[in-house]
């Protein structure tokens, strides 16, 4: 199963909005086919593990990540192929948590005499399909948020300057992080103050996540670098009441989508509603500390990331990471769960899912 898991993990980021999944074939203590899921429309990791397999699959045992499916979608159903192959036995580390499936995969393999075991390393296939989970059981993106800010939380000077505040191995794995989402979601704030690309560029990438900036009042310049590059698309999201100063950013390329609005701050609930209708599964928040705020007052935050530069900046007027009121008491802090520290070169990385309490 560690070794089904591994190959999962080789699809991050390109599978969507599909689940990474890895299917190992044993047949007398012996590997006879393995595979793994590479993107939407494509074989599942099931399929491809029994076509290397071929006849050895008979009577054999199949070790799969997540529980195969049972219903048309851009592909036939697994459990078809799976009986046809006659596997004797599965194992797999995760009932599926999408309505379609969620225990009517094993319903149909039991049915047909197949032994089906769940549960084993089953923590850790949660986390790999963390995203997946989210996207089938509501309709809305894996929200991470991704802060860079120095040891007193500091994301710029008093004068604004913010490059670089971390080191470059922090920011080829923000890179990464790029690569491997659907979106990436920025604030006009952002956006005026640094005019970021937003592209995955540091890293091998096999595409470019979709540019998010959310700009109530339709702020962003018609010539900001996050309306440029071929490779990767812009969607502006302004308020309603700004939709007339947005033809600008059309007409430099931009899309443009328009939603109900209370003095230019938008309803972040409804924008992932939308990128969810888009089949975006994963968005990574870059910035800045207004959107940082609004996302996780509005209990809208499923994991963050926060890169830690050991730097002091200090001065009361220098831009912090998250703004807005802040909790009045420890009680009303959000604390996270599951923290993971790491080195990033001379930066340290903190990652943590947010309990709201």
């Amino acid at each position: 199963m560690r070794r089904a898991l591994r190959l999962a993990a080789r699809a991050r980021g390109r599978t969507s909005p599909n689940p990474m999944v890895g299917a190992i074939i044993v047949r007398n203590g012996r590997i006879v086919g393995e595979g793994w899921h590479p993107g939407a429309g494509k074989p599942h990791a099931e399929v491809v593990a029994l076509q290397a397999a071929g006849q050895k699959a008979r009577g054999a045992t199949l070790y799969v990540t997540l529980e195969p499916c049972c219903h048309w979608g851009r592909t036939p159903p697994c459990v078809d192929s799976i009986i046809a192959a006659g596997i004797r036995r599965i194992v797999a580390a995760q009932v599926d948590p999408d309505p379609r499936v969620s225990g009517k995969g094993a319903d149909k393999l039991r049915a047909a005499g197949i032994e089906v075991e769940f549960g084993v390393l089953g923590q850790q296939a949660a986390r790999l399909i963390e995203a997946h989970h989210k996207y089938v059981t509501t309709r809305r993106p894996f929200v991470t948020l991704k802060l860079a800010c120095s040891l007193d939380g500091k994301t710029a000077t008093a004068s604004g300057q913010s490059q670089w505040i971390t080191g470059e191995q922090a920011r080829r794995f923000v890179h990464r992080l790029r690569a491997e989402s659907d979106a990436v979601m920025v604030g006009a704030g952002t956006v005026l103050a640094d005019d970021p690309l937003l592209t995955a560029r540091l890293v091998s990438a096999s595409k470019q996540p979709l540019r998010v900036v959310i700009d109530g009042k339709a702020r962003t310049p018609a010539d900001a670098r996050v309306l440029k590059a071929a490779s990767a698309r812009t969607l502006v999201v302004v308020g309603a009441s700004a939709s007339q100063q947005a033809e600008g950013l059309r007409a430099a390329g931009a899309e443009v989508l328009s939603l109900p609005d209370a003095d230019g701050r938008i309803d972040l609930g409804s924008v992932l509603d939308e990128l969810g209708r888009r089949e975006i599964t994963t968005l990574l928040v870059e910035g800045g500390a207004t959107l940082a705020a609004s996302l996780v007052q509005a209990r809208l935050v499923d994991k963050l990331i926060f890169i830690l530069a050991p730097i002091l900046i200090g001065g009361g007027d220098a831009p912090s990471a998250v703004a807005g009121a802040g909790a009045t008491t420890l009680q009303e802090a959000v604390r996270l769960r599951d923290v993971h520290v790491r080195r990033l070169g001379q930066d340290i990385m903190v990652e943590g899912y947010p309990s709201y309490g």
